[in-house]
């Protein structure tokens, strides 16, 4: 491993990987990256990787896109400006094609062609963050049990029931409980955490490695034509394989201002339902994940819009929201909504019900219309009378989405028949 510098601390270099396309969120994703994709009334998807690394004092920052990234680059450049001064910087990278005419053909691939960023900046320990999970997490402290180790590279993981487990890579440990034996993708039977039968070690996409170690793993790789040049698939399992990988224990990880009903909370927000259901928890009466944790604050770019409006307290016609997240330039006039998350700009008009969904930016819910189970994207005008999400069938023959769970979703500017 490197000598450290700066004084004996170790100078850390953060990567997110922003690149993916998102199929299983369309449509969502047909027009921006996964990673832009909005999430808790005022935030990027990409926001929650950004802030956790920003709040432990990681600010040297980049972020590997590829796909549909406009927004993304938007949202990072416009949003994610740091001060310059010391050296710090957030700064989106596309892919360059430095080695030749051809995109990322995997996780590992995207840093392999990035190595110059490394170079560059000369790190010793390289953090390597996936863009698009809902969580918080302090990742200094994984960086610590990294360097205490002496390992190559440190995976983060989380404990899942075994049966939840088969979606997820899933690393079979040591009888230390740390040293990883084995790296396995979704596997049919996913071996248990030693003492812990009817639990599994489900890797969250979070890497800690030795930038040395790194470099060499990443050139082995590139240099092997049957890899698939994925992070999970073949830079952990190598790594493995030559006995320098740990793991690191996502629920010992201490977040200042975490209480007990939030912590150790992470959402892999990768389908449409998952993102669905995670939004909704927003929306308890006492959240599973807590917004409002102003010691590890989630930051974004705040849109300068008035506060919140409800107007209209008359009979039948009383405007309101209950158990439910409603952003700055929102205007409930007349309708009721409930176990909702209303991004900035939502208007739903008088005698509209808008039920456990998702309403994105600047979208008008009309008189008299009816929203339940679903999301709907930015720009959507839903006309007077309109029921989105009752009639899933009609939903369909209305050329709408509807997730395995049953959630009707319309995409952004779709036009809304009756």
């Amino acid at each position: 491993m490197a000598a450290y510098s700066e004084a004996g601390q170790a100078r850390v270099l953060a990567m997110v990987l922003a690149g993916g396309a998102g199929k299983r969120l369309a449509p969502l994703t047909a027009d921006r990256a996964k990673p832009a994709v909005p999430f808790g009334g005022l935030y990027r998807l990409v926001d929650f990787a950004l802030s956790n690394l920003v709040n432990a004092g990681m600010r040297r920052i980049c972020v590997l896109t590829q796909y549909k990234s406009h927004s993304l680059d938007r949202h990072i450049t416009t949003t994610w400006r740091l001060s310059s001064l010391l050296g710090n910087y957030v700064t989106p990278v596309p892919a360059q094609q430095r080695l030749g005419p051809r995109w990322f053909t995997g996780s590992a691939d995207a840093i392999y062609q990035s190595l110059n960023l490394i170079y560059d900046d000369q790190p010793d320990i390289v953090a390597v963050f996936g863009a698009d999970h809902v969580f918080r997490m302090d990742p200094q402290q994984m960086i610590d049990q990294h360097i205490a180790g002496g390992a190559g590279v440190t995976v983060a993981a989380i404990p899942v029931p075994r049966t939840d487990a088969t979606a997820f890579g899933v690393i079979r440990v040591a009888p230390d409980g740390r040293t990883i034996e084995a790296f396995l993708e979704k596997p049919a039977d996913p071996p248990a955490m030693p003492g812990r039968p009817d639990v599994a070690f489900a890797s969250m996409g979070i890497y800690v490695f030795s930038a040395d170690i790194l470099v060499d793993s990443l050139r082995a790789d590139a240099a092997d034509d049957a890899s698939r040049h994925d992070m999970g698939g073949d830079i952990v399992p190598m790594l493995v394989g030559k006995g320098m990988a740990q793991v690191y224990d996502f629920l010992d990880n201490k977040v200042p201002g975490a209480e007990p009903r939030d912590a150790g909370y992470w959402r892999d927000v990768g389908t449409l339902d998952s993102y669905f259901e995670a939004q909704m928890d927003l929306c308890a009466v006492h959240p599973i994940f807590n917004l409002y944790n102003d010691k590890w604050p989630l930051l974004t770019q705040v849109p300068s819009q008035p506060p919140a409006k409800f107007v209209h307290d008359s009979g039948d016609r009383v405007g309101r929201a209950i158990n439910s997240v409603v952003s700055n330039g929102v205007i409930v006039s007349g309708g009721l909504v409930r176990d909702a998350v209303l991004s900035p700009g939502v208007r739903v008009n008088s005698w509209a019900r808008v039920e456990r969904a998702v309403i994105l930016h600047n979208t008008r819910i009309g008189r008299h219309a009816v929203i339940e189970n679903a999301i709907i994207d930015k720009n959507v005008d839903v006309p007077e009378g309109a029921v989105i999400g009752v009639d899933k069938e009609h939903d369909r023959a209305r050329g709408f989405v509807v997730s395995e769970g049953g959630i009707t979703v319309v995409g952004k500017g779709q036009k809304v028949p009756l």
